[in-house]
């Protein structure tokens, strides 16, 4: 194939297909803001736990049900953060592997 032919092949192709339908146009436009808006919320949710993390720089005491220690609350914050993103994680994959269809 040589390199003059591809803007042809192309113009070829858009004219046997057609030009893009406004609702595959809308469609593709969503899906892209659907993106951002899910990056958003996640840079959003970060920014919040930070704040909390660095507003929460004391010691306080954690009791446990055999004893208690104390602990920065910056740590108890994060940790439990990430164990509740894990815990979710693994909620959805035992959800879906029990309710996937059988073949």
């Amino acid at each position: 194939m040589e390199p003059d032919s591809a803007p042809e092949q192309q113009a070829t192709q858009e004219q046997q297909q057609g030009p893009e339908l406004r609702a595959d146009r809308l469609r593709r436009g969503a899906h892209h803001t659907g993106l951002y808006a899910a990056a958003g919320a996640v840079v959003l949710l970060l920014v919040v736990v930070l704040a909390l993390a660095v507003a929460n720089t004391r010691s306080v005491k954690v009791s446990w049900v055999f004893g208690s220690t104390r602990q920065s609350l910056v740590w108890i914050i994060l940790v439990t953060a990430i164990l509740g993103w894990l815990l979710g994680i693994m909620t959805s994959a035992i959800f879906r592997f029990r309710t996937r269809r059988r073949t």
